[in-house]
């Protein structure tokens, strides 16, 4: 008999779980109310990244005077840069949907709500329609998170999504939240040429990640001007005239012409009816899921930011192919659980920033033995060819096996080269597998094999 499996959300999640789950025999349902392809996908990361190249070739042309070029400072056209966001978010768009299509999968644009543990009512374009199922996945991702001390008004007060791009270019902006989201902006505004302060609300920018790693990144910001207010949190935003005025809990004010809100985000699962569906909520929001990311119910599934896991589209994606193995039985054969420990993660700041698997602090705290090798840029021929030797790699692994667990590289494409550790952290390979990799000279990559030895 044909699975029925209806998918609620057409992101990362939604799209892989809907085209892997149609080609191996699936009756696919997508229903999505906003964009396929993923709001937070479309609307936040793709924007984000598309302005941080932007930025990143500006802040390149100005070093290129070291390299034998004739220094120019190039300047920002919003209305090219905005032209050029909604270019490829188009694109990503129509290969999303070009591909559900060729899969037979239904798309439906609408608002779902479950109506019992089996069904759920679509509210769309062209009128109310029933569903049944006999498999589901939620997959309506997150928002961001503004809290109740703040209303941004799209001019001046900014969540992410009014900065792609902004109206203008603000002369000055503050940045709230140093997680990764917020450190991204602070790269972005600063290499736009925005005057920038980044409210930290901990002793360090990064909380959570390599202490070596976020001071790298903190020293690379004070280079480039922007004031780190740190130990401070943000209780109060108010508009003045032309300016923001950001108030903190420690009696610390700061002016700017904008204000960015960049403080996490929220799960989309209000609005679902997750009561009808006997679907289990959190306090936060989040629905709880097990390895096969099943939710309390035994055929509904959650995945992407709503699971609350790693809030990463890579993750989404590959919990939407897992989620799709189990509702077609595959999980009977040979099947490799996810691994959310072994997920590399990137943060593109200018110097990027990666990281993928155990951290030197986590094996600290359990007493963990390691081995911790770390070998600078600077060392490298290529990074001196590319003018820019900062940042470093670090591979962590077991000193008895050598077997790789871990590592951060900080540094020009730290988010292509992290691929290679984390493929040796996810294939059990030891370091003397990589030292004896043949790689290619002069290139970054190897760094690695010199970490590694």
């Amino acid at each position: 008999m044909t699975v029925r499996f209806v998918i609620i959300g057409g992101g990362p999640a939604g799209n892989q779980a809907a085209t892997y789950a149609a080609r191996l025999g699936a009756k696919v349902t997508v229903i999505e109310r906003d964009i396929v392809g993923g709001a937070a996908h479309l609307w936040d990361c793709i924007p984000s990244k598309t302005m941080i190249a932007t930025g990143g070739a500006m802040s390149f042309s100005r070093r290129i005077g070291g390299m034998g070029l004739e220094q120019n400072e190039p300047e920002v056209d919003i209305e090219l840069l905005k032209s050029r966001i909604e270019d490829i978010k188009a694109l990503l768009h129509r290969n999303i949907v070009t591909l559900l299509e060729s899969q037979r999968v239904r798309i439906v644009n609408g608002s779902a709500r479950f109506t019992s543990p089996y069904s759920v009512r679509v509210d769309g374009l062209d009128g109310v329609e029933d569903i049944e199922f006999d498999a589901a996945l939620i997959a309506t991702g997150s928002r961001p998170r503004i809290p109740d001390w703040c209303e941004p008004d799209g001019d001046r007060i900014l969540t992410t999504r009014d900065c792609y791009p902004p109206k203008v270019l603000p002369t000055s902006v503050t940045v709230i939240g140093s997680g990764v989201t917020g450190v991204e902006f602070v790269h972005m505004f600063s290499s736009f040429g925005s005057n920038v302060t980044l409210v930290v609300s901990r002793q360090q920018v990064l909380p959570g990640k390599d202490p070596e790693v976020a001071a790298v990144l903190e020293d690379d910001f004070l280079k480039r001007g922007v004031k780190l207010l740190k130990g401070a949190r943000a209780i109060a935003i108010d508009r003045d005239a032309d300016e923001v005025v950001i108030r903190c809990d420690d009696g610390r004010v700061v002016r700017s012409s904008h204000a960015v809100l960049a403080i996490g985000s929220v799960p989309n699962t209000d609005g679902l009816d997750l009561d009808k569906a006997e679907v289990e909520v959190d306090a936060s929001g989040h629905i709880p899921i097990n390895h096969h990311c099943i939710t309390n119910q035994h055929h509904i599934y959650a995945a992407g930011d709503i699971s609350g896991k790693l809030p990463l589209s890579s993750v989404a994606a590959m919990q939407g192919r897992k989620v799709a193995e189990h509702v077609m039985g595959l999980h009977t054969v040979e099947h490799r659980h996810l691994d959310y420990d072994k997920a590399a993660s990137a943060i593109f700041t200018e110097p990027e920033i990666a990281d993928v698997g155990l951290a030197e602090a986590e094996a600290f705290a359990v007493g963990r033995k390691i081995r911790v090798t770390k070998v600078p840029f600077a060392t490298t021929a290529k990074a001196l060819i590319n003018n820019d030797p900062r940042g470093f790699i670090k591979i962590i692994s077991d000193p008895a096996t050598g077997e790789v667990l871990g590592g951060s590289i900080v540094g020009r494409h730290a988010a292509e080269l992290i691929s290679v550790i984390a493929l040796a952290v996810t294939a059990n390979l030891r370091v003397s597998d990589i030292v004896e990799s043949l790689l290619v000279h002069p290139a970054l990559c190897e760094a690695l094999a010199e970490a590694a030895e």
